[in-house]
């Protein structure tokens, strides 16, 4: 009840119409609004009651309901986040981006029937101009502010990069177009999109002015990054992040080895003899596999075996780091299945009409994956605090009989392989 007195407007506030009558639907609209506000800033009291967290701003959301649309801030926390899932409802801005792209599509002269069919997947019957635009503004503001807003001073000691293509019409004519997004975990160990862009292609112009611009929003504190190999990628990583070691993502590297083969079945043996690799449980352990790989490669596959064994320092960078955070360090999977729901979205548009309506739906895609890892954290407090501990890096540059461990390890690789084809053949 105090909180609805609080939110109960002035006289003076109070909306009218034209002659004079007090105008309903506004009032409504500006009582829920009120109260939706205040009942957010006082959950958001609660969680900083103990002086553990504070306040940090708002960040703005539109809600639509049956009294109009209404404004709401959200209250953000200097640590973790708050989202008031009891307010609003998640995963709501890409549905709204694919709005925005199929009215671009009218704009832009695509086939009516063609638009009509994608709009009616979607069961749009009828859009104004005016709602549109609307609908567009408010997306933009928000991904402006993914990708181009000041990053907290937090550090965030890893980092995820990649690609995606998607068609999009420049220049008059329908090209490919890259998708470039980062993603990083910060020293709290909290998941966060780091930024979003649209180049004309992945080059190493391009990436360099894309991580530039990350360090100057405030990436810091940089330790690992983690990417495929692609030349002008890695190449302007290191000129950025001077001083940050480069994780070669294993599952690309496994691929890579496998393109080598030439028949299916070598393609196959290839890609289990490098992914048993990866499962072993100490860095010593690993260091041995990849060596016993290398040399089992070099009698089924010579051209997978020189490419294993020159990637070894980046496809190992990981072991340098704790064990507890091996799993999601050796690989881009993070990225990859935020680019599998970037293009399961495009699919619906099919070619987008400009590269600001595909911005706008990778960014909607990305603000909603922000907002779902915010409700919890990558890695633990405890695991990141395993970070300042050194005991774990001597693991691999101990002393070690090398040769007892690679014969164990060549063992290990062959037993995986003979279990992975009793399980087949069965």
């Amino acid at each position: 009840m105090e909180i609805l007195a609080d939110a109960m407007p002035d006289k003076a506030a109070i909306p009218r119409s034209t002659d004079g009558m007090v105008d309903i639907q506004s009032l409504l609209r500006l009582l829920a609004e009120q109260v939706v506000n205040a009942i957010m800033d006082e959950e958001a009291d609660q969680l900083c009651g103990d002086g553990a967290n504070s306040r940090n701003g708002y960040r703005n959301r539109t809600l639509e309901t049956c009294v109009g649309t209404l404004n709401l801030r959200i209250p953000k926390l200097r640590t973790g986040s708050f989202f008031p899932e009891d307010v609003l409802e998640r995963y709501q801005r890409v549905d709204r981006a694919l709005v925005a792209a199929v009215a671009e599509m009218y704009a832009t002269g695509t086939s009516t029937r063609k638009v009509q069919r994608i709009a009616e997947k979607m069961g749009i019957e009828r859009l104004g101009r005016d709602r549109v635009s609307a609908i567009a503004a408010t997306l933009d503001a928000e991904i402006a502010d993914l990708a181009e807003g000041p990053l907290d001073a937090r550090a965030i000691p890893y980092i995820w990069l990649d690609a995606t293509y998607v068609k999009c019409r420049r220049g008059g004519r329908v090209a490919s177009t890259a998708v470039v997004t980062a993603i990083g975990c910060d020293e709290s160990g909290w998941r966060r999109v780091l930024g979003v862009s649209v180049v004309d292609t992945e080059s190493y112009e391009s990436w360099l002015g894309f991580l530039r611009k990350l360090r100057d929003r405030g990436a810091t504190g940089t330790e690992l990054v983690v990417s495929d190999a692609h030349g002008g990628l890695v190449r302007a990583v290191g000129e950025v992040f001077q001083g940050a070691a480069w994780q070669r993502c294993a599952v690309h590297l496994m691929r890579d080895c496998m393109r080598e083969a030439g028949s299916w079945q070598l393609r196959r043996r290839v890609g289990r003899i490098v992914s048993s690799v990866f499962r072993a449980r100490d860095a010593a352990t690993a260091v041995a596999m990849y060596h016993a790989a290398c040399e089992m490669l070099e009698g089924c596959c010579p051209r997978a075996a020189r490419v294993l064994e020159e990637a070894e320092p980046d496809a190992l960078a990981y072991l340098d780091f704790p064990p507890s955070h091996w799993k999601r360090l050796r690989t881009n999977n993070v990225q990859e299945r935020a680019n599998r729901e970037i293009k399961r979205r495009s699919r619906v548009v099919q070619v987008f009409p400009s590269e600001s309506s595909l911005l706008r739906l990778v960014g909607a895609v990305m603000c909603d994956q922000a907002e779902t890892w915010s409700g919890s954290r990558y890695f633990s407090e405890r695991k990141m605090a395993e970070m300042h501990d050194t005991a774990f890096r001597m693991g691999a540059a101990g002393e070690h009989d090398w040769a007892e461990l690679e014969k164990a390890a060549r063992k290990m690789i062959e037993s995986s392989l003979e279990l992975a084809d009793s399980v087949e053949a069965a």
